[in-house]
């Protein structure tokens, strides 16, 4: 059983409190229990820029799934949900990333672990600060509070209010 799975959702079309929601109670059901859950953050569209801004909220989460069949439950949930793969870092309904699993590392076509670029994410690192600001990264051997003191994305992450 593996509790140090960090899970990043992402939505900016439709409702996207809601979808957050509805993605959180289908993994739950369906790939592992929730243990925590960090606020939900506003942030503006990083990489494709003329979009809506994205809500996002990091869940760590326990599960007995090996990272290579959680993330094709969580393609399953997207797609469920209505997800449409068209374009790089577009709009989308919902996205569900795994950030890290516990220790692991993985980088195969489908799956890299931990994911690519967290430490230039600020939308990633706020969460992830929050909840496990002490949480190590396997391979850059920093904690998430140094990774965040030190990134260079200057996009405002604003915790909700709800």
């Amino acid at each position: 059983m593996n509790n140090g799975i960090f899970v990043l959702l992402g939505s900016n079309q439709g409702t996207p409190l809601n979808k957050l929601a509805m993605a959180a109670s289908k993994i739950e059901s369906g790939a592992g229990k929730i243990l925590v859950r960090s606020s939900i953050y506003k942030t503006a569209a990083w990489g494709l820029t003329e979009q809506p801004d994205f809500y996002n909220q990091l869940l760590r989460i326990q599960s007995n799934y090996p990272a290579d069949v959680l993330l094709k439950k969580f393609l399953k949930i997207e797609q469920a949900m209505g997800r449409e793969r068209l374009q790089k870092w577009g709009p989308r309904v919902i996205d569900i990333d795994i950030l890290f699993y516990g220790q692991e590392i993985w980088n195969t076509p489908e799956l890299k672990i931990p994911h690519d670029g967290i430490a230039e994410r600020r939308f990633a690192l706020v969460p992830l600060t929050e909840i496990a600001g002490e949480w190590q990264h396997p391979v850059m051997k920093k904690t998430m509070t140094e990774l965040l003191d030190q990134c260079e994305d200057r996009l405002a992450v604003t915790k909700c209010e709800l």
